[in-house]
């Protein structure tokens, strides 16, 4: 394969023409990158940036992102033609810009000079970056989707562990990526509005599979241009940030924290390397971070659809019927929270953590009402919208990714607010029924499920029960009554139904054993064993009276 001699010190300044050899569809190696930004490609660069339209789409984007955070010190480690470096330094941060192009890094100085700016550079590349750059930074930006062109899964956990080694102890990493998910799985589409906004130039795929996104680029003049890349899934990027230490990973979609899967051309994730701080905002993203990040994972989907109960995955009220199913149990508190509250065909439904959907679907077939989903799991949020379409309910249910801590609709708007066993997993309960409150229109209704601990439960011994769910504790009967007057809510009746908590752990566990070998095909035998013992301890702090669950209904005043 003919290719420049990337052993020669910065030969890509000089190249003028891109190599893949014979096959260039077989060219995907995470070191053929210099091959690819010569100097001919990197000079028309700017022509697909277009830098006042990029600006402007970006806004204050990671500039407020920053400051929010209190950083100062940043390390823009994809560089490219100095775009992100010159933005953050006029905001007045302190930047160190890094490319592993050395055609780049050039036309990037160039470029701050043209603002009035003297970059501080250093060519290295992510997987050697502290041998060859020294010092700890408050943040990290590797933007303009370049963490794609590593194409082993190797590299890309290198360069994770040498962003997470050059971070200060309370770093944050900020990385995006294109929207893969979308190209594979629907084909390619694009806005063209918030990343490559150049308007005269084409940037679309001439290649996809999972292994390869080979992109071509046309400039005006006829030129063409392509770069290899590996095509990053949203989850697997978030699961390599986690499992590369960071704490706290949020996911946004062109910017914004509330968007439907397959609308945004990009995500930016901020990750975060520790968290030190009292109840905050951000703590409470953070735990809500958790939760999605669980969630959105392949073994704990694959067990909760294939064992909880499928399109429903809260607890079930059973009947002393032997051998029930988890399926027609969880249908059952479904139908019996919907005749506490009177839904018809003008009724207007929020279901937040709605998960799979199953019980949207059940009202908007059963009651003719119209529900509108809210859930942190995008995994989820998928199988919502393809069941729905499949149920022929595409014009009752709709489905958004969003928190129920800062739900994105505005006041006074649903008749019902709605949830099942979701309400723990927030950082700030009472914030959600503030939420809640504020939706709704006067005389609305709240009800809800929530797996509670009793109001008078020892110190400790719940413990086993809070490590499994990545959670310091659980709300109480006494603490959402209570709450819910300090919010304004009228308590209209609190049903307990205690009783069926470890019978529903119970039979869970008892699926899963009769059916492990099989789940073992989609789970890891790690999770489900991991998910064996945690079952166990509900049923055992159920049975001994530490927890308490049931249907709790409030209303908003006229």
């Amino acid at each position: 394969m003919a290719t420049i001699d990337t052993k020669e010190p910065n030969a890509e300044l000089v190249a003028k023409t891109q190599h893949y050899g014979d096959d260039p569809l077989a060219v995907r190696d995470s070191d053929h990158y210099r091959n690819e930004y010569v100097k001919t490609f990197v000079e028309k660069w700017d022509e697909l940036i277009d830098w006042d339209a990029r600006a402007e789409s970006e806004g204050q984007f990671f500039i407020d992102i920053l400051k929010a955070r209190g950083k100062k010190k940043i390390l823009d480690v994809a560089t490219g033609t100095g775009f992100h470096s010159v933005q953050l330094m006029k905001a007045g941060f302190d930047v160190t810009s890094v490319d592993g192009s050395a055609a780049m890094l050039a036309k990037a100085f160039e470029n701050a000079k043209d603002h009035r700016l003297i970059l501080r550079t250093c060519q290295a590349d992510w997987r050697f970056l502290n041998r060859d750059l020294h010092g700890k930074f408050d943040a990290i930006i590797c933007l303009g989707n370049s963490f794609t062109h590593l194409h082993d899964e190797h590299d890309r956990r290198r360069a994770l562990a040498e962003f997470y080694a050059a971070l200060k102890h309370d770093g944050v990493l900020i990385i995006d990526q294109r929207n893969y998910d979308a190209i594979l799985d629907s084909g390619y589409s694009s806005k063209h509005k918030y990343y490559y906004c150049g308007d005269k130039v084409t940037a679309e795929p001439a290649h996809m599979d999972d292994g390869l996104a080979r992109f071509q680029y046309s400039f005006p003049d006829g030129s063409q241009y392509t770069l290899n890349m590996f095509p990053l899934r949203k989850n697997y990027t978030r699961r390599l940030l986690s499992e590369a230490g960071f704490q706290y990973v949020r996911t946004f979609g062109d910017f914004q924290e509330t968007y439907q899967e397959d609308e945004p051309d990009f995500f930016i994730h901020i990750a975060e390397k520790t968290h030190e701080r009292g109840r905050s905002d951000h703590d409470r993203e953070k735990i809500a971070s958790v939760a999605e990040t669980y969630y959105d994972s392949g073994d704990a989907d694959n067990f909760y659809f294939t064992i909880w109960g499928g399109e429903d995955i809260h607890i079930g009220l059973y009947s002393d019927k032997a051998g029930e199913t988890i399926k027609d149990a969880s249908r059952r508190t479904v139908d019996t929270m919907a005749e506490q509250v009177s839904l018809d065909e003008t009724s207007r439904v929020l279901d937040i953590g709605a998960g799979y959907g199953g019980a949207a679907r059940r009202l908007a077939s059963t009651r003719g009402c119209k529900v509108h989903c809210l859930n942190i799991s995008e995994t989820q949020n998928a199988t919502n919208r393809r069941l729905t379409e499949e149920q022929g309910l595409s014009d009752k249910v709709t489905v958004v990714h969003g928190s129920f801590e800062d739900i994105p609709e505005p006041d006074n708007r649903f008749d019902v607010v709605w949830s099942q066993d979701a309400i723990l997993h927030s950082g700030d309960r009472e914030r959600v029924l503030e939420e809640a409150f504020r939706v709704l229109k006067p005389g609305g209704h709240m009800i809800f499920t929530d797996p509670m601990e009793a109001d008078d439960v020892p110190e400790g011994v719940l413990q086993p029960v809070y490590d499994r769910i990545h959670l310091e504790n659980l709300g109480s009967i006494g603490f959402y009554k209570d709450a819910a007057a300090r919010v304004g809510f009228e308590v209209v009746s609190v049903t307990d139904y205690t009783g069926h908590l470890p019978t529903h752990y119970g039979r869970v566990a008892e699926v899963l054993r009769e059916e492990y070998n099989q789940v073992a095909k989609v789970c890891s035998r790690g999770y489900m064993d991991r998910m064996l013992v945690g079952l166990d301890n509900w049923v055992t702090a159920g049975t001994a009276g530490h927890l308490a669950w049931g249907i709790l209904h409030f209303r908003k005043p006229e």
